[in-house]
């Protein structure tokens, strides 16, 4: 949560003067955002605090281009998204995962999670989201973005549309793809088992 009680326009104003001082109260005041969209997104092999870094590194870099249309946090948490979407397109690695590689829990919430959403309960969903990371990996970084924002995050889509800046229409059509596109996942795994 980011204070409310911080002076952003103020600190804004003396970044822009190159008060270095400012800038790193700017960064500790957005840290606590940035980190947790980081860890939502976090490709594998690459280190949050790198990545938390180069999303600094590209808003200061990009300050000139912030024109007050949307709020600053916003407008900081698309470069954290569009960030990592790009880590993950960078992730040329496409992992193949197999039923040996699970748990028998673990296949047993996959399961449950991939026939009937509905039937999940909240703690299956949390235990479940590790092995859905695994899944997931298959997918392309936009869809993969949005299926964690809306399914794992709870996220409406308006506050998708917020923090990538797409279209909802767009997003709520990607979301279903996705879906399509995990169940698809997921049944190859099961051919892959049934065959081995």
């Amino acid at each position: 949560m980011l204070d409310e009680d911080f002076d952003l326009a103020g600190c804004l104003a003396r970044v822009g003067e190159q008060d270095q001082s400012a800038a790193r109260n700017l960064v500790e005041y957005l840290y606590p955002m940035v980190i947790r969209i980081v860890r939502s997104h976090l490709p594998r092999r690459t280190s949050e605090e790198d990545l938390a870094q180069d999303i600094f590194l590209k808003m200061f870099s990009r300050l000139q281009q912030y024109k007050g249309v949307v709020p600053f946090p916003h407008w900081a948490s698309r470069i954290a998204v569009t960030t990592c979407l790009d880590q993950l397109r960078a992730q040329k690695r496409r992992p193949e995962w197999r039923w040996a590689d699970l748990g028998e829990g673990e296949m047993e919430m996959l399961e449950a999670t991939m026939e009937d959403r509905s039937q999940v309960s909240p703690v299956d969903a949390i235990a479940t989201k590790e092995l859905v990371h695994k899944i997931l990996d298959t997918l392309d970084p936009k869809d993969r973005i949005v299926i964690t924002m809306i399914d794992l995050e709870r996220r409406s889509v308006r506050e998708v549309s917020d923090l990538t800046g797409w279209s909802e229409s767009l997003i709520k059509v990607r979301a279903f793809r996705a879906r399509k596109k995990l169940q698809k996942a997921y049944k190859e795994l099961q051919q892959r088992e049934n065959h081995d």
